[in-house]
């Protein structure tokens, strides 16, 4: 019998650690410019990816990096990254949460298309679904359509494009050297737009910050990898991923008072379903 405790254990704990780190990078783009707030945090986040390497004596297959499959996922995990937070730093905290929590959605679409994975009804029932309760939380109307709401399904998109690649990563390149690179992407990307933005000095507050959030972006990657390699049923252990959105709500509700609309909660309460039942399906089909 398969005891997914450890992996339960290990999402819950990634999913807690990555949503603090969310928050704490929203407050300190408050006061700081947000990309050289990401920049900064993506700086901090590959010191704190190269101590892991130099500890674990993973820095032996540093070279992996220039693999063109690990170089290119980096740019795309960079790109994602900095789309997304952009756009969280301008909506609500719950709604950037929910639409992002589109990936599987969006994933198992791009399965089709780019693997020629077989899909039935039932998941494509699940899919078209999920993306309804996305645009209930978008809530799209015209003249009067949020922008940043949309910004943040393209930075989903570009997500669910970078799992997909992560299939074709060489395995003998270490998961350290990949969170590296992703890591090193963003800081450049961020710090190379400060020369054309203008770099803003920053407070011992705003630096705690984002030191903070760059240390809780390392441990929600380790706690991601121990989950992934526990040896436990992957539908299960992602089923957890969804309790992200119950941190959400409350970190929104408490630091900046957000509320979501009745739209928007129901449009949350089904991509949550869509998300779940497409892992249940997935568990079926294995």
């Amino acid at each position: 019998m398969i005891d997914n405790t450890r992996g339960i254990l290990a999402m819950s704990a990634a999913v807690v650690v990555f949503i603090f780190n969310d928050a704490l990078i929203k407050l300190a783009a408050e006061t700081v410019p947000g990309v050289q707030a990401i920049g900064v945090r993506g700086v901090f986040a590959t010191m704190w990816c190269l101590l892991a390497l130099a500890m674990s004596g993973a820095w032996r297959q540093l070279g992996g990096v220039v693999h063109p499959h690990v170089l290119l996922r980096g740019v795309l995990e960079a790109a994602a990254a900095i789309i997304y937070l952009i756009a969280l730093f301008h909506i609500q905290f719950a709604i950037a949460t929910a639409i992002n929590l589109s990936t599987p959605l969006i994933f198992t679409a791009l399965a089709v298309l780019l693997l020629k994975e077989r899909v039935r009804w039932r998941r494509w029932t699940a899919v078209i679904v999920g993306f309804l309760g996305v645009l209930l939380v978008i809530q799209p109307r015209p003249g009067d359509i949020d922008a940043w709401a949309w910004v943040v399904l393209l930075a989903t998109v570009i997500g669910a494009f970078r799992d997909i690649l992560s299939r074709y990563l060489p395995a003998t390149v270490p998961t350290l050297v990949v969170s590296f690179a992703s890591a090193a992407g963003v800081a450049l990307a961020g710090c190379a737009w400060t020369f054309v933005e203008g770099w803003q000095p920053m407070t011992a507050r705003e630096i705690g910050l984002l030191v903070a959030s760059s240390a809780l972006l390392a441990a929600g990657y380790q706690f991601l990898v121990l989950a992934l390699r526990s040896g436990g049923e992957f539908s299960v252990i992602g089923s957890f991923r969804y309790a992200s959105i119950l941190w959400a709500l409350g970190i929104g509700y408490v630091v900046w008072g957000d509320v979501p609309n009745a739209l928007a909660l129901f449009g949350i309460v089904v991509i949550v379903g869509s998300g779940l039942y497409i892992l249940h399906r997935e568990r079926v089909r294995r």
